[in-house]
């Protein structure tokens, strides 16, 4: 039997789950909540990476921020997940998938200076909270309710974010390795 060739698209079909909102508005959030957690997926690794491999003398309050900020956006994925099954749409099916769907440029660089890697991290933060917003209107229109309260919660979350690795860096400079 012939292995089914991966898709890069987003898989629209809808599921019977019971729901009240309009078909066409179940397609275009689980889409929109699809590209969420590619992005999720994408930013977690991103945060992980840079933990890993945080050096210099900030090292313990950088090395911990960044962990507590990957176990934030860890926890987010399962719910953004579950919001789009709930609503009987679809999710991601593969790591390639979500790497054809994030808009969070990966950083495979060898070194990467502790600085350089809070204020990449803070403008991807920043990004996905512009990106939440957007879904947000949607989900707003769409009179999906609790999508829309969870994305006010993770948008809260994400300018968090944001503003402890904008503060971190503010008036920072490098010291190297």
């Amino acid at each position: 039997m012939a292995k089914a060739k991966p898709s890069s698209r987003i898989e629209s079909a809808r599921l019977n789950t019971p729901s009240d909102l309009d078909p066409n508005d179940v397609r275009t959030i689980a889409e929109g909540l699809t590209i969420l957690s590619s992005d999720l997926f994408a930013l977690y690794i991103k945060t992980k990476n840079f933990h890993w491999h945080m050096s210099g003398p900030h090292f313990r309050d950088y090395h911990l921020l960044l962990d507590e900020q990957a176990a934030q956006i860890f926890e987010i994925i399962d719910a953004v997940n579950e919001r789009a099954r709930k609503i009987g749409g679809t999710v991601l099916r593969s790591l390639g998938q979500a790497k054809s769907l994030t808009r969070v440029a990966d950083n495979d660089a060898e070194y990467v200076s502790p600085l350089d890697m809070l204020k990449e991290l803070r403008d991807d933060n920043k990004a996905l909270t512009a990106n939440m917003r957007t879904l947000h209107g949607v989900t707003d229109e769409a009179g999906d309710v609790a999508t829309t309260s969870q994305l006010e919660e993770w948008i809260d979350q994400s300018e968090e974010r944001t503003w402890f690795l904008y503060e971190t860096t503010r008036n920072a400079t490098d010291s190297g390795h």
